[in-house]
């Protein structure tokens, strides 16, 4: 059961870290980085079970605040860039053009 938990846990990390390297839409960036660190959640609570520590399960709830937070702040942040460039792909944007 442990075994297989972490198995699927590194396959969505690894979806997530090529979902990033590939895609270039920001939107889709932030989604494969909270599939990322969801998967880190799952591995955080196989691995409390498999060593019987509550540990695991607190470092999750430290991680899905940040998750949440990072949801929020980078939500806005694609807001901000699509009102005042009019897209979110991130090769047509140029923040340090004057």
């Amino acid at each position: 059961m442990i075994a297989e938990a972490l198995f699927f846990s590194a396959i969505l990390f690894t979806i997530g870290v090529v979902g990033v390297l590939t895609r270039r839409n920001a939107l889709i960036i932030f989604m494969c980085v909270e599939l990322m660190l969801n998967a880190v959640n799952l591995s955080f609570v196989a691995l409390s079970k498999m060593h019987g520590a509550a540990l695991g399960q607190v470092f999750v709830v430290f991680v899905m605040t940040v998750a949440a937070a990072e949801a929020a702040v980078g939500l806005a942040i694609v807001i901000a860039v699509y009102r005042h460039f009019g897209t979110v792909e991130l090769q047509n944007i140029n923040l340090l053009r004057g």
